[in-house]
């Protein structure tokens, strides 16, 4: 496995692959990587001949009061599980190295879907990730890319960006990865206390009992009510908890499929969540 620094190196170990016509696959991390992140490598090795990951803590998506100095930095760790995993070209950039000029005067917006959810709540997130995305996607270059359904939103803004801008790309979401007590794997569950720890599952087990109470019948609004009742009664501060359709529009009609998103606090660890409800009977 190779680690390049720097642009102009990852395009040269690149340049046998694209020379032999190799399809390459790429996996965008902010590294302290767990098995959400290793599984989309696995994924990407099912099809492509090369895979590269980024390790980069992108500052364009971080708010003024949110995470980025005290986001967790695990270079060693990471770099022993992409051995592991098989991943075949690491790419860590430095910040001066992505962004040589800074501050950064040109900007990517999508509209629309960043007006909800996350966007709604992250003033500028989507901005700078649809920014670094577009920059790796334009360095990289890879047939492939590979993202987990965790982050739908992120998912659906990069799909929207990379057609609109006509980026030759195409964009793979995986399911979320859980653990045993289903809360969905995340970077910053590290953050989380042991009392903690052991309420945060409650968010996915809400999701569940409200998936159950659509398809028998239940009114949205009454399930919506319902999990923010349950996780302020478990201890979270609730963010939001709303439902959209699967292509983010709003709900018009009971007979849609339903995806029912949750983000909310436990101390100062910000958890997200989402399920997608089939209610559509053939």
């Amino acid at each position: 496995m190779k680690t390049e620094t720097t642009i102009h190196g990852l395009a040269a170990s690149l340049q046998s692959a694209r020379s032999a016509k190799k399809i390459i696959g790429f996996v965008p991390t902010m590294g302290n990587l767990h098995e959400g992140h290793l599984s989309l490598v696995r994924e990407a090795k099912k099809i492509c001949d090369v895979v590269v990951v980024s390790i980069f803590v992108n500052p364009t998506q971080f708010g003024p009061n949110e995470d980025f100095e005290n986001y967790p930095r695990t270079w060693e760790q990471d770099s022993q599980l992409l051995v592991d995993v098989g991943c075949d070209i690491i790419f860590a950039p430095s910040v001066e190295q992505m962004y040589v000029k800074q501050p950064v005067v040109t900007r990517i917006q999508v509209t629309g879907i960043t007006d909800i959810l996350c966007g709604a709540s992250r003033p500028g997130h989507f901005d700078g990730v649809a920014l670094v995305v577009t920059k790796l996607f334009n360095i990289v270059q890879p047939h492939y890319a590979f993202f987990g359904q965790k982050d739908f939103q992120q998912v659906a803004v990069v799909k929207q960006f990379v057609q609109d801008l006509n980026l030759n790309v195409e964009v793979i979401a995986s399911p979320t990865i859980r653990a045993e007590d289903g809360l969905a794997l995340s970077s910053r569950n590290g953050y989380l206390n042991a009392q903690e720890r052991a309420i945060a599952p409650n968010i996915y087990q809400s999701l569940l009992q409200a998936a159950q109470a659509l398809q028998a019948g239940t009114a949205l609004a009454e399930v919506l009510h319902g999990i923010k009742e349950h996780l302020k009664r478990v201890g979270f501060s609730i963010d939001y908890v709303e439902a959209f359709t699967p292509d983010l529009t709003p709900i018009q009609s009971t007979d849609t499929d339903v995806v029912l998103f949750v983000a909310a606090k436990l101390g100062t660890t910000r958890l997200i969540d989402n399920l997608h409800v089939k209610l559509i009977t053939a």
